[in-house]
């Protein structure tokens, strides 16, 4: 028997720091994932899905944002897709099971399991899921403790499904909510926790597995990243799994620390560095550069031209922490004229820059404006 293990596609979710084009890519793509998981199920011969949680965003979808996943899965009539709520979409009175449930949007193909007990996943009994339940965000409680004197049929293969933090493993302050012990797996007979609410892959031990979210979402994520789910493979009731991770995700997530621009050969260097992560499908980076350093008139402008307006327009989203500061002198005035009221504004700025004191910053600031504009003036005559 094979199973799919993932989490966390929480869809719906929104990103601050992008643009409303790019968020509709990211968010259209936490839904397109879907295809790519049931693609993957069919490849590997599994004919459940586990989704161990955070579905959604939010207790409150619109209505379109609630029904799109369902009709997703729906796709996939031979794959039955197995969902328990997360701390995200805990099942509340007026939450968004019920809402599934009252306006019957949930195709037959998808079971939400939404009571602690044990679940038949083949005819003849011999798999059995044994799902966690939340009806809160956050509870103090190990709801997977039950899961030790759930009854099922003798020799039978059980496989527990949660959301939360395991206990011990390095999270402790998370672990204080919807915590799972960290040897629940042994103590309730399970071949398999499938676990959610880490967005990283990362495996607890050899029965209990943080499959991570599908696609990635953020910069800094524990484990391998997200971007994958997990396959995992029995052999028989007391048989440790055989796992696979495999990648789901297509936006590719990079931070990169400490980048300290002097040239215009150093802005080269970090257009094909950033360029390199994904060559020939750069529409698929998101790129957060910490950027440093001083550059001369010129090179500031090639910066520019560069990274804030090329690199940034080939990238579903850049963003930067930090710019390079500019690096003038006296004889850069040269370039605005001998006279004038530009050359004029910009010694006074100068004089601001080198007196330094509290009005330096601003100075400068001005100042690499004001040669930023001028060039593009320069630029823009015929």
């Amino acid at each position: 028997m094979k199973i799919v293990h993932t989490s966390d596609w929480q869809i719906g979710r929104t990103f601050s720091f992008v643009d409303d084009e790019a968020l509709g890519a990211l968010q259209a793509e936490r839904l397109n994932v879907i295809g790519r998981i049931g693609a993957l199920a069919r490849q590997e011969g599994a004919t459940h899905v586990l989704v161990a949680g955070d579905v959604y965003e939010h207790e409150t979808p619109s209505e379109r944002t609630l029904r799109q996943p369902m009709e997703r899965m729906r796709q996939f009539a031979d794959i039955t897709w197995h969902l328990i709520p997360g701390n995200h979409d805990a099942h509340t009175p007026q939450g968004v099971w019920t809402r599934l449930l009252r306006d019957n949007a949930v195709p037959d193909n998808v079971k939400l399991h939404l009571s602690p007990a044990p679940v038949a996943l083949d005819a003849g009994g011999q798999a059995w899921l044994l799902p966690a339940v939340l009806q809160r965000r956050h509870t103090l409680s190990d709801l997977t403790a039950y899961m030790n004197d759930a009854p099922t049929p003798e020799g039978a293969l059980r496989i527990g499904v949660a959301h939360g933090s395991v206990v011990g493993f390095g999270n402790e302050d998370e672990a204080q909510h919807n915590p799972i012990a960290i040897d629940r797996a042994e103590q309730a007979g399970l071949a398999y926790l499938a676990l959610g609410d880490w967005h990283g892959f990362r495996q607890i031990n050899a029965r209990t597995v943080y499959a991570g979210t599908p696609e990635v979402d953020r910069f800094g994520t524990g484990g391998a990243g997200g971007g994958e789910c997990v396959v995992a493979a029995f052999d028989g009731p007391t048989s440790p799994p055989r796992l696979s991770t495999h990648r789901t995700g297509r936006f590719i997530w990079r931070k990169l620390e400490n980048v300290v621009l002097t040239s215009g050969a150093d802005i080269e260097a970090l257009e094909s560095r950033v360029r390199a992560i994904a060559p020939e499908q750069p529409e698929t980076i998101l790129a957060w550069l910490e950027v440093s350093g001083m550059l001369g008139v010129e090179d500031l402008a090639f910066y520019e031209s560069l990274i804030e307006r090329r690199l940034r327009s080939a990238l579903t989203c850049l963003r930067l922490s930090g710019a390079p500061g500019l690096a003038a002198g006296v004889d850069d005035l040269d370039m605005l004229g001998a006279f004038g009221p530009v050359r004029e504004a910009a010694s006074a700025l100068l004089a601001q820059v080198e007196a330094g004191g509290a009005e330096a910053v601003v100075a400068q600031e001005a100042l690499q404006r004001l040669f930023l504009l001028w060039g593009d003036v320069r630029r823009a005559q015929p």
